[in-house]
């Protein structure tokens, strides 16, 4: 159950190597990701049924590919993720991998019938740039999938106080607070580019918790909670053109 091997470097916080420094920890059930495994299943359940044949899942910042044994049949599982190392890890789980920015995706406009963003809009440096690129790639009537970290005093100190120092918690100084995702610009943001979202809270289940740590089960779960003042997802489907137009009107 160790956290981070001694001879992994001390990074900044947020910074992007830190990925490639515990390369070798994407799919340990035990490693400190662990947590991001029980964020993807319960982040798949807002993943729709695919529209038609040929859909397509685009995965934001997919890491090592935690997403793909938890995408419905019938979707072509895109990631895109900044890290080398995650690529080729996600690559080898069954990912169509594409290296690059959330700031930036190497994808053109409507492509994509689902749009996943989950736990990254807290590591990006230009939140509104993300959003804007998220819903880019959203074709009309596509939906968006987010899970992230609220920008609170109490998610401070639940998710780097606490969290990096318990077993199955974030990697120390895997985050920076002054990143965490102010609740009220992000339904801005994303209503500004055509996609209306409803929110609601998630927080690891306590009993499935102790007997993770326990080692009576192979892995924790998330569960929903009514606060989003710390972990938070939020669903929403992208406005027609038409709508989205006289909205703005």
């Amino acid at each position: 159950m160790s956290r981070v091997k001694a001879s992994t470097p001390l990074r900044a916080r947020n910074a992007a190597e830190q990925y490639d420094d515990l390369a070798g920890s994407w799919w340990q059930p035990r490693g400190p990701f662990a947590m991001l495994h029980w964020l993807a299943a319960e982040r798949s359940k807002l993943i729709p049924a695919p529209r038609g044949s040929g859909a397509v899942l685009v995965d934001i910042a997919c890491g090592g590919g935690s997403l793909a044994p938890h995408v419905p049949p019938g979707y072509r599982h895109v990631g895109v993720d900044l890290s080398r190392t995650a690529v080729r890890v996600a690559r080898e789980h069954g990912v169509s991998v594409i290296q690059g920015d959330a700031t930036a995706l190497p994808l053109a406009n409507g492509c994509a019938d689902v749009v996943v963003a989950g736990e990254v809009l807290e590591h990006v440096l230009d939140l509104p740039r993300a959003v804007a690129e998220a819903c880019r790639v959203l074709a009309p009537g596509g939906t968006l999938v987010v899970d992230t970290i609220a920008a609170t005093a109490l998610a401070r100190v639940v998710a780097v106080t606490v969290g990096e120092r318990v077993p199955g918690g974030p990697p120390r100084r895997l985050h920076d607070p002054q990143l965490f995702v102010d609740r009220a610009q992000l339904v801005r943001t994303c209503a500004e580019h055509g996609v209306d979202l409803r929110l609601h809270g998630l927080r690891p289940s306590v009993l499935a918790y102790l007997t993770w740590l326990l080692g009576l089960r192979d892995a924790g779960r998330i569960v929903r909670t009514r606060s989003t003042a710390v972990l938070f997802a939020a669903v929403g489907s992208k406005r027609p053109r038409e709508v989205a137009a006289g909205a703005r009107a």
